[in-house]
């Protein structure tokens, strides 16, 4: 009797140190996700201000001002923060309205993938069959064809032009979504309350809608945030190799690649860019991780 008490007193003290490091771990989370979500508020913010927030018009010209580094002042008496580039256009300028570009592709990009993808991983879940088999071949032989070939071929015959950016980048995303959801319908359709809304009469589309999208709500938010650090990444590649944006259109992965042939002369050109590009596409991504931990309690050993 009197051994039993100091033995459950470590295992409560142990279990009481366990929640307490649980919840300052999503409360930390927590705050990580909300600075996350204040930096791409903050993009987008200047990205829909771009005209009264740039100190320059992006594609306006100065033969004298070009290659000029970071200064105050200017040969011609403006202020290039981030320089010049080799037409003397504002570094500055070109990197807000750049987000313009940035993020209504990655978003546009990530809406049409997250409903083709969603679409058929649902159908492919809870249908099964030869509908499952079909779908998942056809997601298996795109994950083995390259990315840049399908983009190039698609590019050439319908052209460059911000319809068929996001059209490309959001086929190359669904099939994230499609096998996921569907590992989770497969899962779900197999629950009890399927069977007894099944057993009252319940149509598919009402099962689909009310009871199996809710439930994968939260891994589509996670895979929605994932992608769109990736179509932002995409989109630069793209515009780097002269099939996304065009010119004078100033995009980021279009700034570094005007850039990268005066590196040693005028680093300005490509690093600005390729920092944003680069804390951006980080900063969205660990967002989608610690989004996943939050909401995935077996991820926090609850």
């Amino acid at each position: 009797m009197a051994s039993s008490t100091p033995a459950s007193a470590p295992a409560s003290t142990a279990t009481t140190r366990l929640q307490a490091a649980a919840g300052r771990g999503a409360r930390r989370t927590r705050w990580l996700i909300a600075a996350s979500a204040g930096f791409v508020l903050l993009l987008g913010v200047l990205a829909a201000a771009a005209p009264w927030v740039a100190p320059h018009d992006p594609t306006r010209q100065s033969l004298r001002a070009r290659l000029k580094g970071p200064t105050l002042e200017g040969p011609d008496g403006r202020m290039y923060a981030f320089g010049t580039d080799h037409l003397g256009r504002d570094v500055l300028s070109r990197l807000i309205f750049g987000t313009r570009v940035s993020l209504l592709v990655g978003l546009a990009a990530v809406v049409v993938g997250g409903l083709i993808g969603s679409a058929l991983g649902i159908v492919a879940g809870y249908r099964g069959g030869w509908t499952d088999t079909a779908i998942m071949t056809v997601a298996d032989a795109q994950l083995a064809f390259p990315f840049i070939l399908l983009a190039i071929g698609i590019i050439a015959v319908l052209g460059p032009s911000f319809p068929t950016l996001v059209v490309v980048i959001g086929l190359s995303g669904w099939v994230g979504y499609a096998r996921i959801l569907r590992s989770q319908v497969l899962t779900l359709r197999s629950r009890e309350f399927v069977d007894a809304i099944h057993a009252l009469g319940g149509s598919v589309p009402r099962i689909l809608l009310r009871h199996v999208v809710p439930n994968v709500t939260a891994s589509l938010v996670v895979i929605a945030t994932l992608e769109l650090a990736r179509a932002i990444v995409l989109e630069a590649t793209l515009s780097f190799l002269g099939l996304g944006v065009q010119p004078p259109t100033p995009s980021w992965g279009g700034m570094v690649q005007e850039g990268r042939e005066y590196l040693e002369s005028a680093w300005w050109i490509s690093t600005f860019p390729g920092v944003v590009l680069m804390v951006t596409s980080i900063v969205v991504s660990r967002a989608g991780d610690w989004l996943r931990d939050l909401l995935d309690p077996t991820l926090r050993g609850e």
